[in-house]
């Protein structure tokens, strides 16, 4: 017999238990949404937590303002790509030798280009893009503003400072030659003015290497060109007022440097077990000089007073003492004296020639054979330009009205040393 299987009525919720389930639901709901919020907010405080004290700090070096041009600011990330570009393949030690070097210019870059912009002349982004292309250079700002101002620069000297020069003027034709003292020039004189030539004198006696190259002939040239060939400011009024024809009475050039100087040495002590030699000197100009300061040795006058009024070798802190030397710290010229092991102790040396020391103060003989108006060499015209270019430029610089200020200490240039990829 087959049980019929009866069925349960089915129970219908009750509204007071559906309303007791909704708002458990509810409850659930907010606590998983409230602990969802916690998560977040922890995270988000985690991560500000860690933002606040470790990037900030790390990235913080990266945005302090190094230098200021203007209103114009430029910070240690730029500077430190500036390094980058500049110094590229140097070692950090080297590199930090150049520091200041790379602030003065970035300050001269930033003051070229607002002048520049103030003359209406300008570079476009896509020319500077173009640059950097097609020399596959890095595409930060400090590079950037590089390669606008090498942009700028040749527009100004291919538009504005070339239309500043003139396309003929005044030349005169030049022969000079520089000699190390009065005596010398004026019997070098005599011997030009009894016919000797000029060519051969100065090819064999001048202590200018471009003349002395050029074998006194400098040829023509317009005003404005000496003071940058003969690498002196006296030169320029003298020879542009002369008289055509006439050899000139020396002209004495005190800041004028030449590859020459005469040694006055005292041997004060030897140390037989190391070799050394402890040497007292002053380094004249001329051998006429050197012999003048013997003649006053030899009165009784004191080395160290007559070096200091005299020595262009004179240390405030050593004065004329050059301390214990070794063999080969100096000079062939001077070793042969100093180490000579039949120099006595305290005799004073002849005058000892030296080519291979620089001193200040020459005399200088020119004539003029011939002037003329004629038209500019390209030569002679492009160091006029750079000639104007760089006065303006110092101009600039030297303007009050511009504000340029540093803000590198030590601890900057450290940080941007130690950042510097070499």
């Amino acid at each position: 017999m087959v049980k019929k299987r009866i069925e349960k009525p089915k129970r219908t919720p009750t509204k007071r238990q559906l309303s007791r389930w909704q708002k458990q639901k509810r409850r659930q709901r907010l606590i998983i949404g409230f602990g969802t919020s916690v998560v977040i907010m922890a995270l988000g405080l985690l991560i500000a937590v860690i933002y606040f004290q470790w990037y900030v700090p790390q990235e913080k070096p990266f945005k302090e303002t190094v230098i200021e041009v203007n209103d114009t600011l430029f910070d240690m990330a730029y500077y430190i790509d500036a390094l980058n570009y500049q110094l590229a393949g140097l070692p950090s030690q080297q590199a930090s030798f150049y520091l200041d070097i790379i602030t003065e210019g970035i300050q001269r870059n930033e003051l070229i280009i607002q002048e520049a912009m103030e003359m209406d002349i300008t570079v476009s982004d896509d020319e500077i893009d173009e640059e950097l292309n097609s020399r596959e250079l890095p595409r930060n700002q400090a590079v950037k503003d590089i390669i606008r101002t090498q942009l700028l620069v040749q527009e100004l000297r291919e538009g504005y400072f070339n239309e500043q020069i003139p396309v003929s003027a005044e030349h005169r034709y030049i022969m000079a030659l520089l000699l190390e003292s009065e005596t010398q020039a004026n019997d070098v004189r005599n011997r030009l003015v009894a016919g000797e030539s000029f060519s051969q004198l100065a090819g064999q006696l001048s202590m200018d290497s471009y003349t002395k190259e050029k074998s006194g002939d400098i040829g023509w040239k317009p005003q404005g060109i000496l003071n940058e060939l003969l690498v002196t400011s006296l030169l320029e009024d003298y020879i542009f007022s002369y008289p055509v024809g006439d050899f000139v009475v020396p002209v004495y050039d005190a800041e004028k440097l030449k590859n020459l100087g005469y040694w006055i040495v005292e041997v004060l002590e030897r140390n037989a077990e190391t070799g050394e030699a402890r040497v007292q000197a002053m380094m004249l100009s001329s051998e006429e000089e050197a012999r003048v300061m013997l003649s006053r040795l030899s009165n009784g006058e004191e080395f160290t007073l007559l070096a200091e009024e005299y020595s262009q070798l004179w240390s405030d802190e050593d004065g004329a003492d050059l301390g214990w030397l070794t063999e080969g710290s100096v000079s062939d010229a001077f070793d042969e004296f100093v180490f000579n092991t039949e120099t006595e102790i305290n005799k004073i040396s002849e005058p000892i020639r030296d080519e291979t020391m620089d001193t200040k103060g020459g005399y200088w003989l020119f004539k003029i054979p011939d002037s003329d108006f004629r038209e500019i060499s390209e030569e002679d015209r492009d160091l006029l330009i750079e000639q104007a270019m760089q006065e303006w430029l110092d101009l600039i610089v030297a303007d009050p009205e511009n504000i340029v200020i540093s803000y590198l200490d030590e601890e900057m240039k450290e940080f941007a040393i130690s950042k510097f990829s070499g």
